[in-house]
């Protein structure tokens, strides 16, 4: 009984009902503030959900500082002399021997930068 009111014809007995009772000159008034009420509604929504993925993000990048680093891996000699063998052109370097490269590469850098 009550779906029936909701119908093509139970809409437009409130419309007329909504007329009569609130008035003409009224009802431009409500649906500018039904409609302002809406769009206030929808950027609350997304302001939400940016805030949401913003504090998502947040706690991602957190938890990624926070867990250890990977220590790195050493191979022993024989490895590697095993894959330079085998034609692969991975290089392995202890942190001391990184170390030696980029500081001589520091200093080659700053040696060209001077002299120009």
């Amino acid at each position: 009984m009550l779906a029936d009111i909701f119908g093509g014809d139970g809409l437009i007995v409130i419309v007329v009902a909504l007329i009569v009772l609130v008035g003409g000159s009224q009802l431009p008034k409500i649906a500018r503030n039904v409609g302002l009420a809406g769009r206030e509604f929808k950027k609350a929504q997304s302001e939400a959900e940016d805030e949401a993925r913003a504090a998502a993000n947040s706690r991602a990048t957190a938890a990624a500082i926070a867990s250890p680093a990977t220590p790195p891996v050493v191979q022993a000699p024989q490895a590697q002399a095993t894959q330079a063998a085998a034609g692969d052109t991975a290089v392995t370097l202890t942190p001391a021997q990184l170390d030696e490269l980029l500081k001589a590469h520091e200093d080659r850098v700053r040696r060209e930068s001077s002299g120009n």
